[in-house]
């Protein structure tokens, strides 16, 4: 007989499939042991139907309507399949090895002769076992059909079951059907296992009712149904969406027969309440379960929660499980765990935390995923005590810390902003001898990227060298972007170089940061050559590429290039974020541009329905720059009033000056800290915006207060060095607005050292411009830091401050001069108040209200200017 093949889709299969509950039937086998089963037949159903009587998955889909099943396609051949040397004797090694490299239409009859006699039937069970948990029926069905034509290898009821199992799998349900059917003919008796192998293949593949019709045939047959079968038949109903009267019916059937269920009859009676929101009916099944002594596994529970989570009262589950606590029959850790699961899905702590405690009354103690459940619940809600104290009780208990612990512990801090505790948490796995994983300096490196902490991050990776681990591109992407928090350029470039010489491609994030740290220094020549060599790699830029190219051109004045670079990303079909209305934004409010500003704005409104707190500021200084008070005043009332951001609303009144004294102060720190989460790139953007619109508005002395937050949070590290040669103050990354203030902080701190006696320095130094070439050319002049900074000092202080020839991305001035700066400041301060170099005072709120006649003389001139323009 030869086969002819069609040609359809086929895809590999496992005898064990993965995402099925891990159920052994098996385990059942030693009941049968008084009704002389034989249980080498029976393990073979088992092995070769290991979903035969299994509920569905607690989190599959279950649908009740018939599947068809589907065409298979010829599998041409499995030259790699080699089989594992020792696995089987040496004959089933050669017979599965010729049978891999059979051609689609070589003789399996040839591949046979050299084992005549020398394989017996359970030698052939092992060879279709391997066949089938390669997805192999195409081979498993010529070699069974060759041996039908062999005197000597007549397949028996067990090779039987096996090949209907396997064609059952493939939904190949005719070829099932013709095998079964051809059993008597071919002198085979059939029996329980060769029925419910074909019960199980209907079932599986939706047609219940023909396995309900198999089940009363073979009870007309004399052939005594077993729990395997009931369980495969119950299955397939529940899973087609037969009646729940139906289901009781067969369990009640099964008992009727003298069977005991066991605990896959009763699992798959709690799907069916799962999927059908049955919660009467699942306590049912639960109690009579507890009753029948079969004791509750994971699944079992799962079903439960699935069910009471359908109908909202997940609190019934804790009722069951007190109700087995109460008859001595107490719960392991994982059923717990079960419900932990699902009130940590939905967020609620004090539920949770209730079971937590009624699991240790109980006396259960718990294990490693029972506080994995609980550390990633509290550190998705900030409770970051809460994560410290269920830490500390793990390390009391006799649990063993392991990488995957900490490796959550990372997690949740360094999404907390707690970077120096992620470190903390590094050096005490060092101590406890804990070896970390790949997870583990990734998350490390991660954190430390985020909170600017390089040296840490440079340590790490030394640590994870040692270890004999080779650092991922995630890890060198976290490097990069440590040393970009600090500015410190050349260490960021170094780390990406190392990264190519060791053949660590870069990836579209190590890119993204690195052009991100030049861009928050205006540095768009360095980020212009980064986007090219990103070209070269093959690498496709993104939208957070666009976004830092954008700010890189408007932070160095080149606004033109700015919007440019926009209107290119519309090109390539780059759908901008948030962060580039933003950015654009900015790029309008830098420029004073204040229709432009005004446009954008409410294309950000159009996008995200509220703006960020950074939009509001924006706009708050373009309009204070263009001395647009009454427009700021309602943009700023709109904040203070908006109910559905309480930052928005904290920020707005700090503004106004409703947290100047230390009790109100608190809750200012308290958003700010928030923010910190986000890692400092966030940050810059935050403060700088903040700033801004504080200086601009005439609120100095808030802008300098808010200052010193940034620089005690981490930000701005390179902003003030002091040495015996030279006093600096660094702004060449903060915007026009926030280098004021920090010029005027370092004034202040100037004149103080200098009343303490301390020596002046032979030059004060402020840096606009940093790194290379950049230095070097007069472009930094147009930089619009350097341009508000230079007038500020020049004009406002002293005309001894000068670009030096040796480097145009500084502005100096001398020791004589500066002496005689602060000298003169001196004297003019002799008998009356302390004079300030730069007033750092508040202008009071809100003072264009004050004066309706010049507001309105206001609104007049502005309503001449546009009826001119037009």
């Amino acid at each position: 007989m030869t086969l002819s093949y069609n040609h359809h889709s086929i895809s590999p299969i496992l005898i064990r499939s993965a995402n099925k509950p891990s159920i052994h039937l098996h385990n059942t086998f030693p009941q049968f042991t008084t009704r002389g089963f034989n249980f080498k037949l029976h393990r073979s159903i088992a092995v070769c139907e290991s979903s035969v009587a299994k509920p569905p998955p607690p989190s599959s889909s279950r649908s009740r309507t018939r599947s068809k099943p589907k065409p298979k396609e010829l599998v041409f051949g499995y030259p790699s399949n080699s089989v594992e040397k020792g696995k089987y004797s040496y004959e089933v090694e050669s017979l599965l090895n010729k049978l891999s490299s059979l051609p689609p239409r070589g003789s399996v009859a040839r591949c046979l002769e050299p084992f005549k006699n020398k394989l017996s039937l359970n030698d052939f069970a092992l060879v279709f076992k391997e066949l089938a948990q390669r997805g192999d029926w195409q081979r498993s069905l010529r070699l069974f059909k060759q041996m039908q034509r062999q005197v000597w290898s007549k397949p028996n009821d067990h090779i039987y079951t096996i090949v209907i199992g396997i064609l059952g799998r493939e939904g190949l349900l005719d070829k099932c059907s013709e095998v079964f059917d051809e059993m008597p003919s071919e002198g085979v008796p059939r029996s329980v296992f060769s029925y419910t192998s074909i019960i199980n293949a209907y079932g599986r593949n939706g047609q219940y009712e023909v396995s309900l019709q198999l089940l009363d045939r073979m009870k007309k047959e004399r052939i005594s149904p077993n729990n395997l079968t009931y369980n495969t038949v119950i299955n397939s109903c529940a899973r087609g969406g037969y009646e729940w009267e139906g289901l009781l019916s067969l369990f009640g059937e099964m008992r009727h027969e003298g069977l005991q269920p066991d605990l896959v009859t009763y699992n798959t009676l709690l799907a069916a309440c799962a999927s059908r929101g049955l919660g009467d009916e699942a306590v049912m099944v639960f109690r009579s379960m507890n009753e029948g002594g079969t004791i509750p596994d994971t699944t079992s529970y799962d079903y439960l929660v699935q069910t009471f989570g359908k109908l909202g009262n997940l609190g019934k589950v804790s009722e069951l499980l007190r109700e087995m606590e109460s008859r001595g029959s107490l719960p392991d850790a994982s059923c717990y765990n079960v419900l932990l699961e699902a009130y940590s899905d939905l967020e609620q702590i004090k539920e949770a935390m209730d079971v937590f405690r009624q699991m240790q009354t109980a006396g259960c103690v718990a294990n490693a995923m029972t506080y994995t459940i609980l550390l990633n619940l509290f550190g998705r809600q900030g409770r970051y005590d809460e994560v410290r104290e269920l830490f500390l009780e793990m390390k009391v208990s006799s649990m063993g810390l392991d990488a995957a612990t900490y490796n959550i512990l990372i997690d949740v801090f360094g999404e907390g902003g707690y970077f120096k505790e992620v470190i903390t948490l590094f050096n005490d796995m060092v101590e406890e001898k804990i070896e970390p994983n790949m997870e583990t300096y990734e998350g490390l490196i991660v954190s430390c990227g985020k909170g600017g902490l390089h040296e840490d991050a440079k340590r790490i990776l030394l640590h994870m060298r040692q270890n004999g681990l080779v650092p991922s591109p995630k890890a060198y992407t976290g490097i990069v972007e440590a040393c970009g928090q600090a500015a410190l350029y050349e260490e960021a470039l170094v780390t990406f170089n190392t990264m190519n010489e060791l053949g660590s491609n870069p990836t579209v994030e190590t890119f993204n940061s690195l052009v991100d740290v030049f861009a928050r220094g205006g540095l768009y020549k360095e980020c212009e050559a980064i986007v090219s060599r990103m070209d070269e790699s093959g690498v496709s830029g993104n939208k957070d590429t666009f976004n830092s190219v954008i700010e890189a051109f408007r932070q160095a004045g080149q606004f033109e290039d700015a919007i440019k670079a926009y209107v290119d990303m519309e090109k390539v079909k780059c759908n901008p974020d948030e962060r580039t209305l933003e950015a654009v934004l900015s790029v309008y409010s830098f420029a004073g541009l204040v229709d432009e500003s005004e446009e954008q704005f409410q294309e950000i409104e159009k996008m995200v329905v509220l703006p960020s707190v950074m939009s509001y500021c924006m706009m708050l200084a373009i309009y204070a720059k263009n001395e647009r008070w009454d427009d700021a005043y309602k943009l700023l009332h709109e904040m203070i009033r908006c109910d559905s951001s309480n930052v928005h609303q904290v920020i707005g009144q700090m503004i106004r000056g409703d947290y100047d004294d230390t009790s109100n102060w608190q809750m200012v720190e308290y958003v700010f800290d928030k923010l910190n989460t986000e890692g400092r790139g966030l940050g810059l953007r935050f403060y700088n915006t903040l700033l801004e619109a504080l200086w601009w508005l005439g609120q100095k002395e808030r802008a300098t207060r808010v200052l010193k937050e940034a620089t005690r949070r981490g930000l701005f590290p390179e902003m003030f060095r002091n040495s015996k040669r030279v006093w600096s103050v660094d702004v060449h990354r903060l915007w026009p607005g926030g280098a004021c203030a920090a010029i005027s902080v370092w004034f202040k701190d100037m004149y103080q050292m200098l009343e303490d006696g301390e020596d002046l320095p032979h030059l004060a130094s402020v840096v606009v411009v940093r790194r290379g070439q950049m230095e070097k050319s007069s472009i930094t002049r147009d930089f619009p830091v350097a341009k508000i900074v230079y007038s500020l000092l020049k004009d406002g202080v002293s005309s001894s401050f000068c670009l030096p020839g040796w480097n145009k991305g500084r502005i100096v001035c001398q020791q004589a001069q500066l002496k005689r700066i602060l000298a003169d400041m001196e004297s003019a301060t002799e008998g009356s108040e302390k004079l300030e170099i730069i007033s750092l005072s508040n202008s009071q709120f809100p003072f264009w209200i004050q004066n309706p006649t010049r507001l309105r003389r206001r609104k007049a001139v502005r309503k001449m200017k546009e009826r001119e323009a037009v």
